[in-house]
């Protein structure tokens, strides 16, 4: 906008419009001279009533005329009697309403808001205020003035969703804490990009070299490896060119200061074979304290002799009437004589039937066993497997509170898991930080026996805790490679094992469970994926098939990525409809009905299941909406059996999930999985992503896309190589 700049002074009269999104509002403000003035501009949280102070120019709009259109402006709570009377009319503070702020003025005027923020007990001789009330009147202002201050102080620096989990971290304190370091911000568990706290801390005057300034620049490096690419440390010369393009700073000035943070133990150094990974100190206090427990975890097991594992492994053998293959009784065999053991193995090579076995020979020489998965459906599938209970890892650790994102358990080395044995399948999914909670809370003497599938894609989180500890060969680990006669008939797992072999899926038979559907031309892609699902799948095998199908893509972008799918698919299998609302949100339309994805671990959100409470929401849960309350703006969530709440500044963890991508899959199965095939990022197009998704399905796979893609994926077999020291760490033990 250019032009000469004005200044406006009025109090808010009426707020016209306002997008919580992005926060343009079209507000009518009285100027002193009581002229009415619309104003339009990006202003968060205006409420009628407040003083506001506008700089901008006058414009003029075809349809509605005249306008103020302003690029900054400060605002004041009122401090005359009328400007208090209108600001708490509006509802702004959760239980007052016009006639309640009649009231509370008449009886404290001018000292109203001191009243309500300081001495909220006073507010109960006010007729039809109770005590309850009172406090709770007095906590929705606070909170009211505190985001507000927070806002007004961010305002040029942060979004709205950033501004309220600055606030829900730090509270009302949030602008002192930032002025003393603006460089808190940057820290993992506020999720505010390292730029935008260095933009606040150059507008403070810190030098572009200070110790704060650098270590915020190399630890925000850290963590942003950590989250992006699993990293759980990067080599020092890496670390330093890498934090140096992020600091505008020299390598050299960058390099001496990593040193010195080393020196200081602000970060810690690891040495393997000449290279130096730097990590932070709690990652490198997790790698260590697995590799110990891993050492001392055979020093206390109980020991069974040769003869007597053969003899158990013979009596389930009678008992089950079946005849294990040799890698089978080798499994067995292993996990009886140590401590700790790995079972891999691709689909329907019969880790399953191993696990079955074990629980039954653990019984029966009374020791007790407990089944456990990272995520809820994984568990619910190893339940449904092994008729047994199985748990997430969370609840297994009966994790009870979080501190800045990071979850408290109860299960730990002062109060471990109480059972003799644990069990835990889709172990590939499992971070360090996860990792390490699971081994305080082994208590001595037990077993450990890990289920995983090493082609699998590794853990969202960061580390590679199962392929690290496979490495290390100094756990007992065995790998079933044998496909026994009934999974030989499933061309899902033929082609699985296909894919994983180097060798292409067959993709020209259509008696079978893999099914494949020629869309060269990707602009009718997604035309035909969501005519299969709402249908052409429906027609074949019965409209129930609907709510079984998953769509699967390796990519966020292109024609065929979630981002393109779940539109389309919101609009044919859940359309607008009178009866259903919806919010739009971040970008997003939130529609009664829709299928969403909780995108990161929330440990807060609280859930209902069959009237018991819990805590956490973890990444990759799928779930629908119920309920969108417009009046709370609020949603209610169903994940499987348990319903969450979610108000709608929550709204930034969810997404549409009728499309989810191969690494948000990851740990679930879903009878029927659609698989887009298309063009994207190399580095998405790799074979273990393709095997990946393939193994997510339970009873269909349908590909739908170009017939060179597949091919592509199954040459391309780079991994993308994870920086960790944990499996150097148990080596050397």
């Amino acid at each position: 906008m250019g032009g000469i700049f004005e200044t406006v002074k009025g109090v808010i009269e009426n707020v016209v419009y306002r997008n919580e999104e992005n926060d343009y509002c079209v507000i009518e403000i009285v100027d002193g001279d009581n002229n009415l003035i619309t104003a339009v501009g990006n202003m968060p949280m205006p409420f009628e009533g407040e003083n506001v102070t506008l700089t901008g120019s006058f414009t003029y709009h075809k349809e509605f005329g005249r306008q103020f259109a302003f690029e900054s402006f400060e605002k004041t709570l009122p401090d005359e009697i009328e400007g208090i009377i209108q600001y708490l009319s509006s509802r702004t503070v959760k239980g007052i309403g016009p006639v309640t702020a009649l009231k509370i003025v008449n009886r404290f005027g001018t000292d109203t808001f001191d009243v309500i923020e300081n001495h909220p007990e006073w507010l109960v001789d006010v007729p039809g205020i109770t005590m309850k009330k009172a406090a709770a009147i007095s906590e929705s202002f606070r909170e009211q003035t505190g985001l507000r201050n927070v806002m007004m102080f961010c305002k040029d620096y942060m979004d709205r969703a950033e501004v309220n989990r600055v606030y829900k971290r730090f509270g009302a304190g949030a602008v002192g804490m930032i002025k003393e370091n603006p460089y808190i911000l940057c820290h993992e568990h506020y999720g505010i990009p390292f730029e935008k706290a260095d933009a606040i801390a150059r507008d403070f005057g810190i030098s572009p070299e200070s110790y704060d300034r650098i270590l915020a620049g190399v630890s925000y490096t850290l963590t942003y490896n950590a989250g992006a690419n699993g990293h759980t440390c990067l080599p020092f010369d890496k670390l330093s060119a890498a934090s140096a393009a992020i600091l505008e700073l020299d390598e050299e000035t960058v390099g001496k200061s990593i040193s010195r943070f080393i020196e200081q133990e602000e970060l810690v150094c690891y040495l393997h074979e000449g290279t130096r990974y730097v990590m932070k100190r709690e990652v490198a206090e997790c790698e260590e304290y697995i590799a110990y427990r891993i050492s001392e975890m055979d020093k206390y097991s109980a020991r069974f002799s040769t003869e007597d594992i053969r003899a158990l492994i013979d009596n389930v053998e009678r008992r089950f009437g079946i005849s294990y293959a040799d890698l089978q009784r080798e499994a067995i065999f292993e996990a009886l004589r140590g401590s700790i053991m790995i079972l891999t193995g691709g689909p329907g090579t019969g880790k399953t039937t191993v696990v079955k076995g074990l629980i039954s020979i653990f019984d029966s020489i009374g020791h007790r066993c407990v089944l456990a998965a990272p995520t809820g459906r994984a568990a619910k599938r190893l339940s449904e497997a092994t008729g047994e209970e199985a748990k997430t890892i969370h609840r297994l650790l009966e994790m009870e509170r979080v501190v800045d994102d990071v979850p408290r358990f109860n299960r730990d080395a002062s109060r471990p898991i109480e059972e003799n044995v644990v069990i835990v399948d889709e172990a590939s999914m499992i971070d360090l930080n996860l990792a390490c909670a699971l081994f305080r809370a082994i208590k001595r003497g037990a077993r450990l026996i890990l289920i995983g599938d090493t082609d699998q894609l590794p853990s969202v989180g960061a580390g590679n805790v199962l392929a690290d500890l496979i490495a290390s060969e100094r756990v007992r680990t065995v790998c079933l490679v044998e496909i026994f006669r009934q999974a030989k008939e499933s061309l899902i797992v033929t082609n699985a094992h296909r894919i994983n072999g180097g060798e292409d899926p067959l993709l020209n038979r259509t008696d079978s469970d893999f099914f494949f559907v020629r869309r060269e031309n990707e602009g009718e892609l997604v035309d035909t994926v969501a005519d299969l699902i709402a249908n052409r799948l429906p027609r074949a095998y019965g409209k129930e098939i609907r709510s079984e199908i998953q769509v699967i893509a390796p990519s966020k972008k292109g024609s065929g990525g979630t981002l393109n799918l779940n539109s389309a698919l919101q609009g044919m299998l859940n359309p607008p409809a009178k009866f259903k609302r919806e919010v739009r949100l971040h970008g997003t339309v939130f529609r009664e009905g829709d299928k969403v994805m909780q995108t990161a671990n929330n440990y807060e959100t609280e859930w209902e299941k069959n009237g018991v409470t819990g805590m956490g929401v973890f990444n990759g849960d799928i779930g629908f909406i119920e309920l969108i309350d417009t009046a709370k703006e609020q949603m209610r969530i169903r994940f499987d059996d348990r319903v969450a709440v979610y108000s709608y500044d929550m709204a930034d963890e969810l997404e549409l999930a009728y499309a989810i991508t191969v690494h948000k899959s990851q740990g679930s199965e879903y009878p029927v999985v659609i698989i887009p095939s298309f063009w994207c990022a190399p580095m998405l197009m790799t074979r273990n992503l393709l095997y990946t998704a393939v193994t997510r399905a339970k009873r269909m796979v349908v590909i739908v896309g170009r017939s060179d893609i597949p091919s592509r994926m199954v040459a391309n077999n780079l991994e993308v190589m994870r920086y960790t020291t944990l499996g150097y760490r148990i080596a050397r033990i």
